[in-house]
């Protein structure tokens, strides 16, 4: 019971799924919080959360940017219904959440002029493909934020317990998103295991 419900964790489903996702909603609402403090979108910015899990995200997103759009995405088909549970009364209006994969975003060039991504860069099938889709889909001046608990990729009391998830460093994940085209111009950690990072598509102007 204990495995089955680990494995939720890279994709949720059915009753295990719903308890999974009420747990990140609930314990992963500080290092949100702390994450989206280093962002500084427009009221009217339109963003795209990648991954977005049991969608308190999305709703943080929509109280940040009142005049904004919110997308979420999650491969996960419990995660959607869960997600647009969360955020019925702006679904349709102000976000929309669909079913889809990080690896091939269903969204024109330059939609979004920020892109998030909490806790769920460890289950990205290509990360460096990924990363060029999350480029593709951003504004030229837009921003990528990053924002993970765990990092410390020697520290295996996760990816021991659930099938397909790596752990990256900090310096990992910089040298990834430079080489797929992005400047990184943010960089926090706080305490042990907690990274941010907000990178941009400057290079694009070089």
């Amino acid at each position: 019971m204990l495995g089955k419900l680990m494995q939720n964790c890279r994709k949720p489903e059915g009753f295990a799924g719903r308890l999974i996702l009420a747990g990140m909603n609930y314990g992963h609402s500080n290092i949100s919080r702390w994450g989206l403090s280093h962002l500084h979108a427009k009221k009217d910015a339109h963003i795209l959360d990648i991954g977005c899990g049991g969608g308190a995200n999305i709703k943080r997103l929509l109280a940040m940017c009142p005049q904004g759009y919110v997308e979420g995405i999650d491969y996960s088909e419990q995660s959607v219904a869960v997600s647009r549970k969360k955020n019925r009364d702006d679904l349709g209006k102000r976000c929309n959440i669909r079913q889809g994969s990080v690896s091939c975003l269903p969204y024109k060039d330059g939609a979004f002029n920020v892109v998030t991504a909490f806790e769920t860069v460890y289950f990205w099938p290509d990360i460096a493909n990924d990363f060029r889709e999350v480029r593709r889909v951003l504004k030229p001046d837009g921003r990528f934020l990053i924002c993970n608990e765990a990092s410390d990729p020697k520290d295996g009391t996760w990816t021991e317990k659930i099938d397909g998830m790596r752990i990256y460093s900090g310096d990992e994940l910089i040298r990834l998103l430079l080489s797929s085209g992005f400047a990184v111009t943010g960089n926090d950690t706080q305490g042990k295991g907690r990274l941010c990072l907000i990178a941009g598509k400057e290079k694009e102007h070089e």
